[in-house]
């Protein structure tokens, strides 16, 4: 069987519960069909790049699906005829990634640079650095 990563799109006004129910459904789908459905992760309601059917925000989800690609194939036929589905995208991989997927991954705020702790250089100090003493306005030309 193959690897897939599968993430949709839900409108804005569904529940999480109506997520939720919907990850279930599809989850048997894939199942019924020979499948396993492995790491499931809710990403939460996400604001949208651009409006898609008039929704600007939208609940992300993701699955990673162990199976055969007919049962990979009905689960998106039938995406499409949910109209609480606004996008869908399964992607094949090699292997699942281990642990949390990028988008549930906190960024450590202690390693990004701050104001003060910056290394700015000769901007600090008021100089022009490598470049020299500016010339009057009249002798640039």
């Amino acid at each position: 069987m193959a690897l897939y990563e599968h993430v949709f799109l839900a409108r804005q006004d569904v529940s999480s519960q109506q997520v939720e129910a919907l990850v279930e459904q599809y989850k048997g789908v894939i199942e019924a069909n020979g499948g396993k459905v492995g790491r499931i992760e809710h990403w939460g309601l996400k604001s949208l790049t651009y409006r898609i059917n008039k929704n600007r925000k939208a609940h992300y989800s993701l699955m990673d699906i162990d199976a055969p690609s007919e049962a990979v194939k009905e689960m998106e036929r039938q995406m499409r005829f949910n109209e609480d589905i606004l996008r869908f995208m399964t992607v094949s991989v090699k292997a699942h990634e281990e642990g949390p997927s990028a988008m549930l991954q906190k960024r450590d705020r202690d390693d990004r640079p701050r104001g003060g702790d910056r290394d700015r250089g000769d901007r600090d100090r008021g100089d022009r650095g490598d470049r020299g003493p500016r010339r009057p306005r009249e002798d640039r030309e």
